[in-house]
């Protein structure tokens, strides 16, 4: 149970740097930004430690094992001699879970084929450990990651389940949400860490202000929630409760303002900060652009994921709404900083904000958004 491996964490393209960030000052071991996410060191402690607490991963995967294997009757038998029972627990079999394999293979290793890769090792988890086999990945209970590099076979599994941006709390969405563990990730990139007020004046179903009122009040990104790793043979649900109790929140007097056009996602905002606790501090009300005032009390982060043109509406009709945007944050909003993200320069550049050099592009919903920033506004 204490033995080191690899743990993989998993973000989006785009933000390795800034779960990096994260990862390092929650305390885990030797953590070194790859692509697509972080890589630790760590024992299962710490992979549910990793999927209870951080905000900006969106995946947990721990290596189990390797072996190597030069063609598909090879991967068969060694693929059979693999200890399932080991990594899988009773569980799996009394509660009839679905295990489902991906394999990436490269064109150094002589075996190519995933499919055929697949085939043979969920057959081989299938005879060997009985468990049954998911079709098709939306119905697995468990995944397998199986990578083959130059001829090595390795084996991760996603202790996760779900995505993590699946905090359990919101059940109704506007169109085109942010995802919580984006959202949160955007946030730290502004530099916020609970100690201000957060604005967010086109706020859908109110994800990036739910995400900062929790952080404010330091709750855990997972505690509404369950894992896969509940059903893996390590699971040691009193060491796992531990973590939960040990975990602190503390008091907030932070206020978080959303606001949005559409009466609709106000409501649903509303309904989703009252399922994550957080309506207390949390003030929705719908308003357009144009009408937003600046709140009482401290300077804080105004944060933004306007429509853009490939996403909502044509581009020609948005330039009016970033025009006004950046109108109400010059003439109101002195003193505060602006976050926004947006796939389209030209979009940004409509606003007249004066915006800090961007970072690499991010992926998002099939596009490659970028984080604008201001320094405080004068």
């Amino acid at each position: 149970m204490t033995a080191s491996f690899d743990i993989f964490l998993a973000t989006v393209p785009g933000l390795e740097h800034v779960l990096l960030n994260e990862v390092i000052e929650a305390g885990f071991q030797n953590p070194v930004a790859t692509g697509g996410g972080v890589t630790i060191q760590g024992s299962w402690h710490d992979v549910w430690r990793a999927n209870l607490t951080l905000r900006g991963a969106s995946k947990v995967l721990a290596r189990i094992g390797e072996f190597r294997a030069f063609h598909l009757a090879q991967l068969d038998k060694r693929s059979r001699k693999f200890p399932w029972a080991d990594i899988l627990g009773q569980d799996v079999i009394d509660n009839d879970l679905a295990i489902k394999v991906e394999v990436n293979t490269n064109k150094k290793s002589k075996i190519y084929h995933a499919g055929a890769a697949v085939e043979r090792i969920e057959r081989a988890i299938h005879e060997e450990f009985g468990a049954k086999i998911a079709q098709g990945l939306e119905n697995a209970d468990i995944v397998f990651k199986v990578r083959i590099d130059d001829n090595n076979v390795q084996f991760s599994i996603d202790t996760s389940g779900e995505g993590l941006h699946k905090r359990g709390h919101k059940q109704a969405m506007g169109k085109a949400p942010m995802r919580e563990t984006m959202a949160a990730s955007f946030l730290r990139a502004c530099g916020y860490s609970g100690n201000e007020p957060v604005l967010d004046p086109m706020c859908g179903s109110g994800t990036f202000l739910i995400e900062a009122a929790e952080i404010s009040r330091n709750f855990m990104a997972g505690r509404a929630r369950s894992f896969a790793f509940e059903a893996l043979a390590s699971y040691d649900a009193d060491a796992v409760r531990g973590i939960r109790e040990a975990w602190k929140i503390r008091a907030s007097d932070q206020r978080f303002y959303g606001s949005d056009r559409n009466v609709n996602v106000i409501g649903f905002a509303k309904d989703n900060a009252a399922r994550a606790g957080v309506c207390d501090l949390c003030h929705f009300a719908p308003t357009q652009v144009s009408n937003l005032e600046r709140p009482d009390g401290p300077a804080g982060l105004v944060i933004v994921n306007p429509p853009y043109g490939a996403r909502i509406g044509k581009k020609k009709d948005l330039f009016a709404l970033y025009g006004s945007f950046g109108d109400v944050m010059r003439e109101k909003f002195k003193g505060w900083r602006v976050g926004m993200i947006t796939s389209d320069t030209q979009l940004a550049e409509a606003t007249r904000l004066p915006w800090k050099p961007t970072e690499a592009p991010i992926a998002h919903g099939g596009l490659k958004v970028k984080l604008f920033q201001t320094d405080t506004l004068r």
